[in-house]
């Protein structure tokens, strides 16, 4: 009985699993062996729908920002946007008034101070969309950690196309006093 003998039988394409820098086609597998890719119609396929997803991220972390603004907006309106300290007890300003309001009293404020509890809701709300910011970037760095040119390309792209499309404005004074978040795809 010889057991090497597979004539008559074909074997399917299998994913080819690179760990280096490769323009491999057909037979690729983006993250999950489901997502196999046999033909170069699905890989354009495949390349387009890498670009939406990187755009979508950029989307995602401007809707957070979004949200993010809302709940302060809302909480400020009811008058819940200065911790638990007494109104009037810091100037208008934010952390570093406090610290010289600090330096002038001897009375030391902390940040944690300063912040206020979130509502619940919001913060369910808020925490979903982290861990779907964060999800997406994982995401996506798994993609690119398939070495393939194209799909490495298709996330910078779709990243440069969702920073131009859902960022079109920004606030110099934020930016050249370092208040503006340079996080960017590296990192969630």
């Amino acid at each position: 009985m010889n057991h090497g003998d597979h004539s008559g039988h074909t074997m399917p394409p299998r994913c080819s699993m690179n760990m280096l820098w490769n323009t491999q086609i057909e037979n690729t597998c983006i993250v999950f062996r489901s997502w196999h890719i046999r033909t170069t119609t699905a890989f354009v396929f495949s390349f387009f729908i890498i670009v939406a997803l990187g755009a979508f991220y950029e989307w995602l972390r401007m809707f957070q920002t979004t949200v993010d603004k809302r709940i302060a907006l809302s909480m400020t309106a009811k008058g819940k946007g200065r911790g638990g300290l007494v109104s009037g007890e810091l100037p208008e300003n934010d952390g570093d008034a406090a610290e010289e309001d600090g330096l002038l009293t001897g009375r030391r404020v902390s940040k944690a101070e300063c912040v206020t509890p979130i509502p619940p809701a919001a913060r369910a709300l808020r925490s979903f969309l982290y861990g779907a910011t964060v999800f997406l970037s994982f995401f996506l760095m798994l993609v690119f950690m398939t070495y393939n040119a194209y799909l490495i390309l298709a996330v910078v792209v779709g990243a440069a196309l969702g920073h131009y499309v859902f960022n079109p404005a920004m606030d110099p004074e934020a930016v050249l006093s370092g208040g503006a978040s340079g996080k960017g795809m590296a990192c969630h």
